[in-house]
């Protein structure tokens, strides 16, 4: 099993970021577009215990995907960091309907534009997101890790974030009063 360890900044444009990562050497991966959708089972026992069922369609170069990912709990440590499990799937809209069969239930949708960098052993992911805005997330394979990554981007005295996308978004579905659970990038305040 595998263990995400990120740091999530919020920021208020990309572009100085991306410059940044070009001027320290980083290499760009790939420009995505996801759909990612989240579900919950109906006593709502995956969000009381901190953890998540997210479904995504990942779009590179025309290419799309379909993921299937579990995160559980946020352990207790300095950045984000917790059990991910994933699987490809090949029917976004049949697993879906295999979520929903088993008693899961489509909480909130949402688009995101990510630019995916890698520099000193790390991902670096540049996300735009409706609603929400731009955010840094920089995962790695420790702490020390992406600590020496937010040195090198000039980021190492931000705030973190450790709440998830989902979370941020429904905070700010909340927030603005929307009656909606699909959040995508043509909505409109």
């Amino acid at each position: 099993m595998k263990i995400e360890i990120e740091a999530k900044i919020r920021v208020e444009s990309l572009e100085p970021v991306a410059e940044l990562l070009k001027a320290q050497g980083a290499t760009l991966e790939s420009v995505q577009h996801h759909l990612d959708s989240y579900f919950v089972d109906a006593e709502r026992t995956l969000t009381r215990t901190d953890r998540g069922l997210r479904l995504r369609r990942q779009t590179i170069d025309g290419n799309a995907t379909v993921i299937l990912t579990y995160k559980g709990a946020r352990e207790k440590t300095k950045f984000k960091s917790r059990q991910e499990v994933e699987v490809q799937v090949e029917d976004h809209a049949a697993m879906a309907d295999i979520l929903e069969a088993i008693g899961f239930t489509k909480r909130l949708e949402f688009e995101k534009k990510r630019q995916l960098w890698d520099l000193a052993d790390c991902e670096i992911c540049l996300d735009q997101l409706p609603l929400i805005g731009s955010f840094i997330e920089v995962e790695g394979p420790s702490e020390n890790a992406i600590e020496n990554v937010l040195d090198m981007l000039g980021l190492s005295g931000s705030d973190h974030i450790s709440c998830g996308y989902s979370r941020l978004m429904r905070d700010a579905v909340v927030e603005h009063g929307l009656d909606k659970r699909e959040i995508m990038f043509t909505d409109t305040l």
